[in-house]
């Protein structure tokens, strides 16, 4: 073998390149095999994922595709739910939830409240000013407003003045909604 000079070398290249052989020169065997990078692997992951263009499958491929995505989605459900009934069956020591209701006003039970009644005027009719005290929701401020009932009083029993407690009933009329209970206090 004639000795290597870069001339020579790279006129080995050159016919080499013409002819379209390799030469150990030209292109030097690399000496460990080469590792794919991460990126590599990445999109060699993607491009196998990509589905394959319309024209190449079939309606029944894309059916087969379908079934089998729908297969994978009822199975995870049926795991999911499996899972919550064991979760809900393994906590029966919790305490019942909250009632949404107020505690005087349970379901079919009628809300009573207590007030003062500001007029007896009309036959059978007395209206009742309710004072309420509550505090805002998000600034905390003490909000106070009056609300006013018409409730009926069969015996014309309360006066003015008086401390009573009425009841919610069915309409009676126009603005009677409440029926008096009975008098807590009477006015001096």
């Amino acid at each position: 073998m004639a000795e290597e000079t870069p001339d020579n070398i790279v006129e080995e290249v050159e016919t080499a390149a013409e002819t379209g052989e390799t030469t150990e020169a030209a292109a030097p065997a690399p000496s460990t095999p080469k590792t794919q990078t991460r990126r590599e692997k990445l999109e060699a992951r993607r491009e196998a994922r990509k589905p394959a263009p319309r024209g190449e499958v079939t309606p029944e491929q894309r059916e087969a595709e379908r079934q089998e995505r729908r297969a994978h989605v009822a199975k995870q459900r049926r795991a999911y739910r499996a899972k919550l009934k064991e979760r809900r069956a393994a906590a029966p020591d919790r305490p019942a939830p909250e009632a949404a209701h107020a505690p005087e006003h349970g379901p079919g039970r009628p809300k009573t409240r207590q007030g003062v009644v500001t007029s007896a005027k009309g036959d059978k009719t007395i209206t009742v000013k309710i004072d309420v005290v509550r505090r805002h929701r998000r600034y905390h401020k003490i909000l106070r407003s009056t609300i006013k009932l018409h409730a009926h009083d069969e015996a014309n029993t309360a006066n003015e003045g008086d401390t009573v407690r009425v009841i919610e009933c069915r309409p009676m009329s126009a603005t009677k909604r409440w029926r008096l209970t009975d008098v807590l206090e009477r006015a001096k």
